[in-house]
């Protein structure tokens, strides 16, 4: 059995302990938080509730460790350290700073012959695989990816940790007009302002500067800057009532052509309609703990991504079943 660790619970660390509890060939070993593991009510039986700071005293019982904070301030410190300690697997999900996350995380897990799997999900994640895969076979061509209509669990964290937010989501709107201009062929040009609209709800704390808090969304660098964003203070009361679900999803697409005067059109497209984008992605996660562990066990180390893991190591399958069932 693997041994995972998850390390804070929130919406995504509750899809991992779903995940991992609905394999056969993984065992949920402790869930790490900060908050007053007294306070912490998990789904698991007979599994602890530890305080981060004892995480050090659990390196030999775990085998792989689910980092499950948010990307803008939590990663970025989190997924370097354990790496020194645990084979680690996160979603880091800002696409600007993947490569310094992934030099930082290198250095580590390099250093303590751990296996780092970074920015795994399904953007950054499985739409990087598409993208990567059709970019490949049809070369003479563009990508485009649209996401939503749904929550980007990543955007709503960043509005959050705004001073005077109390509570937030956020709905990344793809812009009609031009997705039905990719999948026609025509292959426009677009910006990201072009092909998507950030809708914002927002509750604030009672006496904050709402102007200054719109403000600060809207030029947001990497997160709202460059897209139409609008933004709604509403209530706590609300924000419950109309938006407690968490559904996302979204296409990769590649047109491109083929022949010797580019005369074929040729249309490649990957979607998903996701009921809880915390769930799905948690489950991407889970099976990317499993490939690292599986690696780490082959004498590799060090950081990585979606495009270096070979997906017979995902699965729970052996490789003799997956080539008589799948290939």
């Amino acid at each position: 059995m693997i041994r995972i660790g998850i390390y804070g619970y929130g919406n995504l660390a509750r899809g991992v302990e779903c995940a991992v509890n609905a394999t056969s060939d993984m065992e949920l070993v402790a869930i790490f938080t900060r908050r007053d593991p007294k306070s912490v009510k998990i789904n698991s039986e007979n599994v602890p509730v530890v305080n981060t700071r004892d995480v050090l005293e659990w390196t030999d019982k775990i085998d792989v460790m689910v980092i499950c904070g948010g990307s803008a301030t939590d990663l970025p410190k989190q997924t370097p350290e354990l790496a020194k300690y645990f084979n680690v697997v996160d979603s880091f999900d800002t696409h600007a700073k993947i490569p310094e996350h992934f030099a930082n995380v290198n250095e580590t897990a390099l250093a303590s012959g751990k296996v780092g799997v970074i920015s795994v999900g399904w953007d950054p994640g499985m739409f990087s695989v598409n993208r990567m895969y059709s970019s490949a076979i049809l070369p003479n061509g563009k990508d485009y990816t649209f996401w939503g209509k749904g929550v980007s669990q990543g955007h709503s964290d960043a509005i959050r940790r705004i001073e005077g937010v109390k509570d937030a989501k956020q709905y990344t709107i793809p812009v009609d007009s031009a997705l039905e201009a990719v999948r026609s062929g025509k292959a426009p040009e677009l910006t990201a302002r072009q092909k998507h609209l950030r809708e914002c709800f927002v509750v604030a704390e009672e006496g904050a500067d709402l102007k200054r808090i719109e403000k600060e969304i809207v030029t947001m660098p990497n997160y709202f800057a460059d897209y139409d964003t609008i933004v709604h203070f509403i209530t706590e009361e609300e924000l419950k009532r109309d938006h407690s679900g968490i559904p996302h999803g979204g296409f990769v697409i590649r047109s491109g052509k083929t022949g010797l005067n580019s005369e074929n059109q040729h249309i490649i497209e990957y979607s998903l309609k996701l009921d809880s984008n915390p769930e799905f992605t948690a489950s991407v996660l889970t099976a990317y703990a499993r490939a690292a562990y599986r690696l780490n066990k082959k004498g590799e180390s060090g950081c990585m991504t979606v495009f270096d893991i070979a997906p017979k190591y995902l699965s729970e399958k052996t490789f003799e079943e997956l080539i008589k069932t799948m290939l």
